[in-house]
């Protein structure tokens, strides 16, 4: 094989795009809304400090956004497995539109209403909560079964396409024009992707549903941890959000230990550059099968390259680190979503990836109080190595517990098998 004929074999796989009208109709529409979203991640804070002028009070719009999203992640997921689809991210789409207005017309008042801000915030994260299932859901039904892993790839870029782009354009609109334009400008992007939800045809559940109920909850967990190449997905993730995620460490970081806090921008926006360009070259992951070595050899990657930020004796050093650990963190998430989605069958669906939100999403809240507490009783420095270390150690301890985690392969599991088998039964590739 020539170098040309290797380097195309890199690039990332657009089939399912070529492929799937209502995939690209998905895929638009989740980078508009997390680009919105983001904008509006720079806003919230930013208003909260002006109006405020205390930390704590930005520190607890988290809490506030706590319980909402494990109560309400968990009830979308649940939802998700008994209504139409569709018509939750349409409904639900509007509700975020209507919200994220209110917060704009709070915005231009004179004296904006900080109480206010956070009542909002609950409701917001609540409707998103309760969303996001029924997207990730609803994405297998839109491609082959073996398009999933470009699919995964190409949601991801998205994302992080919405991740990396979202915030410059908050911190300029807040510089600029003022803060209630970065809520104008989620609405906008609210209302276009629910009119691209709108255009996507129906997708009816394949076979008899279960209604939303705390027994639906709790057979959605049973058979997530019952699952151990699923628990080991959770695992990883986890092990490697609280122990090894540095971002709260970054003003830290540029300001005490560098003395460059004009850099902090770079610390922020590296692990994404190198999630983008990971995504970009991700050709190769559709060839894989052994999504469970894939995803555990991954995040110790990730671990092992935010340890060595942390020892690294240059500013731009540790950028490069960091944009390899957000390479490896993108690789071991392309490969866990691909588990979840060719595996879960399409009833527990919903439920599942209500428990998969959790697992990304409480890591990083433990995350950044684990490193916050490291840093202020040793060192930055010590905090984020450590933390990379002990990522290491757990995704290890996690590969020798569970096995069938780590020899799970694509072709020969018997839950990727069976969903293959009920795809093509109703006539889905």
């Amino acid at each position: 094989m020539s170098w040309a004929d290797r380097l195309r074999a890199l690039r990332m796989d657009l089939t399912p795009w070529r492929a799937s009208r209502d995939f690209r109709l998905l895929l638009v529409a989740g980078t508009v809304f997390y680009f919105g979203a983001m904008v509006s991640y720079v806003a919230i804070p930013f208003q909260i400090y002006t109006l405020t002028g205390s930390n704590f009070a930005v520190g607890a719009i988290g809490l506030v956004e706590l319980v909402p999203l494990v109560v309400f992640g968990l009830y979308g997921g649940a939802l998700a497995d008994h209504v139409d689809r569709r018509r939750l991210l349409v409904g639900l789409g509007i509700a975020q539109a209507v919200l994220t207005a209110v917060l704009a017309v709070n915005a231009f008042r004179d004296d904006p209403s900080v109480v206010l801000i956070f009542v909002v915030a609950a409701f917001l994260v609540s409707t998103s909560a309760m969303q996001r299932p029924s997207r990730e859901a609803l994405m297998p039904r839109t491609v082959a079964h073996d398009q999933l892993p470009a699919a995964n790839a190409l949601f991801s870029f998205g994302m992080q396409i919405g991740v990396l782009g979202g915030p410059m354009l908050g911190g300029l609109l807040v510089a600029y024009v003022g803060i209630g334009w970065c809520f104008v400008v989620d609405v906008v992007g609210l209302l276009v992707a629910t009119v691209l939800y709108r255009l996507m045809r129906h997708y009816p559940h394949r076979a008899e549903t279960t209604p939303p109920s705390l027994a639906g909850i709790r057979e959605g967990m049973r058979y997530a941890f019952g699952r151990r190449d699923l628990l080991g997905t959770y695992l990883v993730d986890i092990a490697a959000m609280l122990m090894a995620l540095p971002v709260v460490l970054f003003p830290a970081l540029a300001q005490e230990v560098f003395e460059r806090p004009e850099l902090l921008g770079l610390l922020y926006a590296a692990e994404t550059v190198g999630a983008v360009v990971a995504t970009l070259l991700s050709g190769w992951t559709t060839r894989i099968h052994h999504h469970g070595r894939a995803i555990v050899m991954a995040a110790a990657a990730y671990g092992g390259f935010v340890a060595l930020a942390g020892l690294m004796p240059s500013f731009g050093l540790v950028v490069a680190m960091l944009a390899l650990s957000g390479a490896a963190d993108m690789i071991s998430g392309i490969f866990r979503s691909t588990v979840w989605s060719q595996t879960i069958p399409e009833t527990m669906r919903g439920r599942l990836a209500g428990i998969e939100m959790l697992s990304y999403s409480l890591g990083p809240l433990g995350g950044q109080v684990r490193a916050g507490i490291t840093a202020d009783l040793w060192s930055v420095r010590g905090a984020i190595t450590s933390g990379g270390a002990a990522c290491v150690g757990g995704v290890a301890i996690t590969a020798l517990w569970l096995r069938d985690f780590w020899s799970y392969d694509a072709r020969t599991d018997e839950h990727a098998v069976a969903e293959r088998a009920a795809r093509a039964a109703v006539g889905e590739s």
